[in-house]
């Protein structure tokens, strides 16, 4: 398996980013984490939101700096999401997910991008099972996944060769991502999640991959979700 290196990634003081940020400085490369708060794990990073492109610029310019200038590959972990019935989500509220979700993620993938091509690195974008499989009450997170992966694919298309790229698909997970929701947005207390320290693992694995050998897309659930497949 190739070294880890300098890894960017988004949403990375929660969740499966924080876990991904650990799962980074375990296997002796150094994370660099984008987020609006500080993360627990003392390493480099910078907060901005995801929803200001120029902020979201300034902040991978900045990592970059602090990591010597090189960048090695990028993981864009952080989402949101906003339910309801279309007529019933303020506008605002529902172009924030897209906002978040596909533009803060193409935009840090764009400024990324030529330190990306110096070091033939790689990004891992993150979709959704509800990148594949629409449900009612969630128009603006399918939008905005559907989105990611649609990016995902014509970037490796118009990449290939320079920079790897693949798009991880996740299922549900144990999470802060569902706090705050009302209750029947919630997960029910026996449902099936992975542990976002196990899909972590599988966010390395296509980092990690020698040169030329490509993971394009990797869904990753638990074997009783219930959005897979």
């Amino acid at each position: 398996m190739e070294p880890v290196g300098n890894v960017l990634i988004t949403g990375g003081a929660s969740g499966l980013g924080a876990a991904t940020a650990q799962e980074v400085r375990d296997q002796g490369g150094t994370p660099l984490v984008l987020d609006r708060v500080e993360p627990e794990l003392d390493v480099p990073h910078v907060r901005a939101d995801l929803a200001d492109r120029a902020a979201t610029e300034r902040a991978v310019h900045r990592l970059v700096e602090l990591a010597g200038g090189r960048l090695d590959g990028v993981f864009t972990a952080a989402g949101i999401d906003s339910c309801g019935a279309l007529d019933a989500v303020p506008a605002a509220e529902w172009e924030r997910v897209v906002q978040v979700n596909l533009l803060g993620t193409v935009a840090v993938v764009r400024c990324a991008l030529p330190h990306l091509k110096e070091s033939a690195g790689r990004v891992v974008t993150c979709s959704s099972t509800l990148g594949l499989k629409a449900v009612p009450d969630a128009t603006a997170y399918c939008a905005s996944k559907f989105g990611v992966l649609g990016f995902s694919r014509a970037l490796a298309a118009e990449t290939a060769g320079a920079v790897g790229v693949t798009t991880l698909v996740p299922g549900g997970m144990h999470t802060s991502f569902f706090d705050g929701r009302d209750e029947q947005y919630k997960p029910p207390p026996d449902a099936k999640l992975n542990r976002p320290e196990d899909v972590a693992r599988t966010v390395l694995f296509a980092l990690r991959q020698p040169a030329g050998c490509e993971v394009r897309e990797l869904v990753v659930c638990s074997s009783e979700e219930g959005s897979w497949p």
